[in-house]
């Protein structure tokens, strides 16, 4: 079996916790980070706002190396908790669709809710929905956080009035 669990920054613990849980031993687990790109292009360009002009750019560490720092922290971090062997990989690009490519040749992948913490379809973002709808594989949806009682549903529609 090839697991593919989601390392994002805000939900990584659930998910490596119930993949930890639920994924039989002997598993071919890979924990999986995807920074986005969009990120790093807005901080090579500060000056593009600034009509033209173009102010030196800031001291220390490119964005990228303090990205790719990160990522390999919050992955290790990862592979700890999770407390078996497991590849990481870190990618970078539109997370959404990294996430799916990472998945191809998966058996599932695990992510986490990252919405409102309600029942409902807001509980689940724009960057989670897209693998959610598009991964070629079983999914695992997970919550974050303890799961939201029942009085979080959204009432119904009211009937229309003609």
């Amino acid at each position: 079996m090839r697991v593919v669990v989601w390392i994002s920054e805000d939900t990584w613990e659930a998910c490596v916790d119930w993949a930890r849980a639920l994924v039989p031993e002997g598993a071919d687990v890979t924990l999986l980070h995807v920074a986005p790109a969009d990120v790093e292009e807005l901080a090579a360009h500060p000056g593009a706002r600034l009509l033209g002009r173009h102010p030196p750019p800031p001291p220390g560490p490119p964005v990228r190396a303090i990205a790719d720092e990160e990522a390999q922290a919050l992955l290790e971090s990862a592979r700890s908790r999770f407390a078996r062997p497991a590849h990481t990989m870190a990618r970078r690009g539109r997370v959404e669709r990294e996430v799916v490519r990472a998945c191809a040749g998966a058996d599932l992948l695990v992510l986490a809710r990252d919405g409102e913490l309600r029942l409902g379809p807001k509980s689940i973002g724009p960057r989670t929905r897209f693998p959610l709808d598009h991964a070629p594989c079983q999914v695992l949806l997970v919550w974050p956080e303890e799961p939201p009682g029942i009085e979080t549903i959204p009432p119904p529609p009211r009937p229309k009035r003609h």
